[in-house]
């Protein structure tokens, strides 16, 4: 199944499996996980599942919105629409049929600092599957016909997030705390943006920055390393040829120069049922220590239906449907949030509330118990969500990309295990006696209609 379009070249004829094998390979035995470094600063990392019959495997690139310019802002969304359009060698339809006939799934996303382009097959099907994504990622076709057409899907798509008051709540949130950095923009571009984009723009914004030293290789499943690098280091032989004896580009780093604004606050009118918020506050971003701790902070805060957040909004006091908290952690900032939907006339209450479970939380207030829970989730969480092929291969990407480096199962487990109810307390009166940022969407003309709770955090 085909859900965008793509485009590259493989060139079998430079096949090498000498060469496909460079540099030293590092494994894990208790995880199954290796990593290679191949020709052209490309990196791959695979994990041998027993048991099942599916691959998946991913390109990842360290390409997203935040690498854009004012002008350039929802190019790396564009691209992914775009490149699933043909290639030299294969049509849009060509492409959809290949994965039709052989029951495999065909996708992409694109974040603010990574894209992947993935494919889900049987292992029967690992070869076309690294051709196929191969042959989209560096040799698409970008008919300028295509890039018109799928300019209008841009545009309907951006009507869409602006129909769904939580997405359009959540680049709210990001505009207001991030201000004019490239991680306060929206993924998908503006309209403007989109609407101004040329197809050579497009093109030498995928071509300076889709090379093979962004790029990481991903999969899990039933696979053989030594193949799958095989296969790899031929799909990817032309584009790697321009870059033979360039180093990876290492991940991202902290430089401290991501702006964030707390305490303000902004609303977007939107004429629903329901009034839409989120506040939050900003964290350290990825490399700061203490990644587990912030977990178990913000499952027990808001994570589940026994979070304090669930707990006092929705069940003591029945103010919103939906009600959670989540965070977010770029290489150089992060934010911890809370999400509620609730009638327009409770917005006051339910601020009111919220506000009142971060006081008590920054004040130490967590139970020993509420922190057991939380730790119990995150672990539950953790095994259930790696026992398919796409989580495994996910886990290896995102880990190559931002870290450069790939944690185990049960080191991750040990690390929720370490977390003490004293690290928890100090982290929360570390970030949540900031002052807190809001947004809100519904069926307010501006800031001055909101309620008062609201309005003095502004």
């Amino acid at each position: 199944m085909v859900q965008h379009d793509e485009h590259t070249a493989t060139a079998r004829e430079h096949r090498s499996r000498a060469v496909a094998r460079v540099g030293t390979p590092s494994a894990d035995a208790a995880d199954g996980v290796r990593r290679s470094d191949l020709p052209g600063g490309l990196r791959l990392v695979t994990e041998a599942v027993p048991g099942v019959r599916s691959v998946a495997i991913g390109i990842w690139l360290g390409i997203g919105s935040a690498d854009e310019t004012g002008e350039q802002a929802g190019a790396a969304h564009f691209l992914e629409h775009l490149l699933f359009k043909g290639t030299r060698r294969r049509s849009a339809a060509g492409i959809a049929e290949e994965m039709d006939a052989a029951g495999g799934e065909l996708n992409a996303f694109t974040a603010k600092e990574h894209t992947c382009y993935y494919a889900h097959v049987l292992d029967t099907d690992v070869a076309l599957a690294v051709d196929v994504l191969a042959d989209v990622v560096t040799d698409a076709a970008l008919a300028p016909a295509d890039v018109e057409l799928e300019r209008g899907v841009v545009l309907e798509e951006i009507s869409m997030r602006d129909d769904d008051p939580e997405d359009l709540l959540g680049d709210l949130f990001d505009e207001t705390l991030f201000g004019d950095h490239p991680l306060g923009r929206p993924v998908i571009g503006s309209e403007t943006s989109i609407r101004a984009m040329s197809r050579d723009a497009l093109h030498g914004f995928w071509r300076g920055e889709y090379t093979t030293p962004r790029m990481v290789v991903a999969a899990a499943g039933n696979l053989d390393h030594d193949a799958v690098a095989d296969l790899v280091a031929a799909a990817l032989s032309p584009a790697a040829a321009a870059h033979i004896g360039d180093p990876p580009v290492p991940p991202r780093t902290t430089t401290g120069a991501t702006p964030v604004r707390s305490g303000a606050l902004a609303c977007e009118y939107d004429d629903s049922e329901q009034a839409h918020l989120m506040l939050g506050v900003p964290t350290p971003g990825r490399h700061a220590p203490g990644r587990a701790v912030l977990g178990v902070l913000n499952t027990a805060l808001g994570g589940g239906l026994s979070s304090r957040l669930f707990q006092q909004v929705r069940e003591q006091r029945g103010l919103a449907y939906q009600v959670y908290s989540s965070t977010v952690r770029y290489a150089d900032a992060g934010a911890l949030s809370v999400y509620a939907g609730c009638a327009p006339e409770r917005l006051g209450e339910v601020v009111s509330v919220v506000r009142g479970v971060l006081g008590e939380v920054a004040a130490g207030d967590l139970s020993d118990a509420e922190i057991a829970r939380a730790k119990g989730a995150l672990r539950g969480g953790l095994v259930l969500g790696s026992e398919d092929t796409p989580s495994r291969m996910n886990r290896l990407g995102r880990s190559e990309i931002d870290h450069g480096r790939q944690r185990s199962l049960a080191d991750s487990l040990a690390g929720i295990d370490a977390v003490t109810p004293a690290e928890v307390a100090a982290l929360a009166a570390q970030i949540l006696n900031r002052p807190l940022t809001a947004t809100v969407v519904g069926p307010y003309d501006d800031v001055d209609e909101l309620p008062a709770s609201l309005r003095e955090l502004g």
